[in-house]
Order: structure tokens, then C-alpha cells, then sequence
């Protein structure tokens, strides 16, 4: 008996990061006078993770039901399905950004024939691997929120660019802000 509590134990001890690592509250918004909800930002992350279920440095993540990869290609940007932006350092849905993603979920819900990509961006500071985290986080919190929402999970998969597709490029708070964002393309089933 003593022995299976010994194994139960280690078992739990290994687990415990990757349980945290994907700990996230698909209702998790705030506003820029509260305090950051646990998991809403990566300070003090390693940052060396990829998408979950993902091979090692692949940069693209499928949606909640385990889906092929997306081939970004097939989708367009619909100007109906609005972009959002994140605060430095976060993937944290922030309260003007939560109402875009209740428009765009009623946009998905009234067009059932749509499949959604969201991409995650991040702007050009800190490094490649702790990027493609952070959007790749960003993006999946998206998706998180639409689902809440009443999106089906196989409607939507997630890929991260990291800072490799900057919107803009000037060294400013204004272009960083730009490039910190999640992107929707759809394809029709």
C-alpha cells in the first residue's frame, strides 16, 4: 500500500506542470482596473511550449476536437468576423475585446456552414519560441471564448505565428499594440 501512495504521489508530481500549463478559464475577462485573472499572463513563463498535441516545433494547433491541421491557405479574412488585440505579455480577453468575440460568435452561429482559423500574433519583442507560445495561447483563449459561447469546438482550429507576421513594424507601443492580436479567416464547409 505504502508503495502505491509513493507511485500516486510521483505520478502527481509529474503531471501537476502540464495540468497547470493548460489550466484556462474559457470565461476569463478582464478590464484594464482589475486584477489579472491566474494564467492570464506569461510572466515568469518559460515560454518554451508548442501547441498542444503538436509535434515539437510545429507552430499549429487544431481545435478542441482533435481535427487535421488547418492549411492556412484554404481560409480568407471575412470583414464581418472582427480581429482582437491583447495587452503586452497576455492572453487575457479583455472586456472591449470580449464583446467583439460575442459579435463574432453570433456571426458564426447564424453562418453554421463557416470554419473558423484564428491565428495568434504577437508583436516583435522577447524571443521566437516564447512568442509562438504566447499567440499560440492567445489564439486558443479565442477559441476558448467562442465555444463558450455556443460555437462548436470542430468549427474552429488554431494556429500561432509568433512575431513572424507583424502587422506593423515601427519600434512603437502603437505598432506593437497592432501586432498583438488574434486573426479570423473562415472557409465555407
Amino acid at each position: 500500500m505504502k508503495r502505491f501512495s509513493q507511485i500516486a504521489l510521483i505520478l502527481m508530481l509529474a503531471t501537476a506542470p502540464i495540468l497547470a500549463g493548460c489550466a484556462m478559464t474559457p470565461n476569463a475577462v478582464s478590464d484594464s482596473s482589475s486584477a489579472p485573472a491566474p494564467g492570464g499572463s506569461m510572466a515568469g513563463s518559460t515560454g518554451g511550449g508548442h501547441a498542444v498535441g503538436s509535434a515539437a516545433g510545429d507552430r499549429s494547433g487544431s481545435g478542441l476536437q482533435g481535427a487535421a491541421r488547418p492549411n492556412p491557405k484554404e481560409f480568407t479574412a471575412k470583414t464581418d468576423l472582427r480581429d482582437i488585440r491583447f495587452e503586452f505579455d497576455s492572453y487575457q480577453i479583455r472586456t472591449e475585446d470580449a464583446q467583439v468575440l460575442d459579435q463574432n460568435a453570433d456571426l458564426m452561429k447564424a453562418n453554421p456552414g463557416w470554419v473558423v482559423l484564428i491565428e495568434g500574433h504577437a508583436d516583435q519583442r522577447g524571443t521566437s519560441d516564447y512568442n509562438l507560445a504566447l499567440s499560440d495561447r492567445r489564439a486558443r483563449a479565442s477559441m476558448n471564448y467562442l465555444v463558450s459561447r455556443g460555437v462548436r469546438a470542430n468549427r474552429v482550429s488554431v494556429i500561432s505565428y509568433g512575431k513572424e507576421r507583424p502587422l506593423c513594424r515601427e519600434a512603437s507601443e502603437d505598432c506593437w499594440s497592432q501586432n498583438r492580436r488574434a486573426h479570423f479567416g473562415v472557409k465555407a464547409k
